[in-house]
């Protein structure tokens, strides 16, 4: 099979999502060098594209309202501009939506690739199963579009081998520790210069409730930092963070700065790759965090670390309270009164301070 000389690949929706399609990309670019290679996001994570990965970036149009027509209105009319853009020999989608193959059917791309789900086989014409019941990590969920796993040791191309092709410092999941990624070339845009002074950095975001550790837990491991270091803290996040960050400034003696809204996510990978440390939900920060090099303490509400742990350079420790119910891996805790969002809540803000003491080695 020749190879494709343009590819679209549909990207992650999600902040996280898209930083764990980072081995993805790297091989992808591997295998076709000299293909043209671009990528249909959505605006909010636009910014966090691999630009030494891919030569284009299509913005996905958003629906005017939550209407089903605006919906599909959208739809057609992102159809329409990867159409425009293309024509296109593959395209790959990696969120596993209905509406994600229709627009590559739309778009009239010769080959679409994706896994079968959400009823979209028929939109497809190279399916790969989504082998339910297997604990995969996402990113290796995502390059396996790209493989087929024939062993531990061998990864085989979907047609042609290329092997030669491959650094073996990247398996599907990057456990890199130590290992600098070009964020500069990655992330070619504004920047947003660090303090000179230590400092540590508080990422209390997210927007799933099983997955928001209570703000009265942050000022708790504030008030220690604050006590036992001189660094200063920083809250990071998008201007959703904004309120929070007010709650978290209030007490001046804790040493909280509000960094939120500062620039779009890529921008402050200066900021985490300098860091004595990071604190996170789990989120999309928790990623980039990881990603730029810092070490991440992440705590960990409903999700399953063994799916979305953070990938990178940077050392990600997980804390859980894993309740019965755990990992649920919902949104919103369907649990009655009394033991709701106990994964979260529950976490002991004494727990998370002895790890984030034994991540700095005291």
């Amino acid at each position: 099979m020749s190879d494709p000389k343009r590819i679209i690949v549909r990207a992650p929706n999600w902040i996280g999502d898209q930083i764990l399609a980072y081995p993805f990309f790297y091989y992808l670019r591997k295998i076709y060098p000299k293909s043209t290679i671009a990528v249909l996001s959505v605006p909010w994570v636009k910014s966090i594209q691999f630009c030494k990965q891919v030569d284009e970036i299509i913005e996905l149009p958003q629906p005017e309202d939550s209407s089903l027509l605006s919906k599909f209105e959208a739809l057609e009319l992102a159809a329409k501009r990867v159409k425009d853009a293309g024509p296109w020999d593959l395209g790959i989608c990696l969120p596993n939506s209905f509406s994600a193959a229709w627009i590559f059917f739309r778009a009239g791309v010769l080959r679409r690739r994706g896994y079968k789900a959400d009823g979209r086989s028929w939109l497809l014409n190279e399916c790969a199963d989504w082998k339910k019941g297997i604990e995969r990590h996402r990113s290796e969920a995502y390059t396996d579009l790209l493989f087929e796993k024939k062993s531990l040791e061998t990864l085989r191309f979907w047609g042609e081998p290329a092997e030669d092709e491959l650094d073996p410092a990247l398996p599907g999941v990057i456990q890199s520790e130590g290992k600098v990624f070009d964020l500069a070339g990655e992330w070619p845009g504004e920047r947003i210069s660090p303090p000179e002074t230590p400092y540590w950095i508080l990422a209390p975001g997210t927007t799933a409730e099983s997955r928001r550790w209570p703000v009265y837990s942050f000022q708790q491991i504030a008030r220690k930092m604050a006590d036992q270091t001189s660094w200063r803290g920083l809250i990071l996040g998008g201007p959703k963070e904004k309120e929070v960050a007010e709650i978290l400034t209030s007490d001046p003696t804790l040493r909280l700065e509000d960094w939120t809204g500062k620039g779009p996510v890529s921008s402050y990978w200066p900021v985490f790759q300098k860091a004595q440390f990071t604190l996170s939900n789990d989120s999309g920060l928790a990623h980039v965090a990881a990603f730029c090099g810092s070490s991440v303490q992440v705590v960990w509400g409903a999700g399953n670390p063994h799916r979305t742990r953070p990938i990178g350079p940077g050392r990600a420790q997980v804390i859980l309270n894993p309740v019965p119910c755990w990992p649920c891996e919902r949104n919103i805790c369907a649990q009655p009164e009394g033991a709701r969002l106990q994964c979260i809540q529950g976490l002991d803000p004494e727990l998370v301070w002895k790890e984030i003491l034994s991540g700095l080695g005291k």
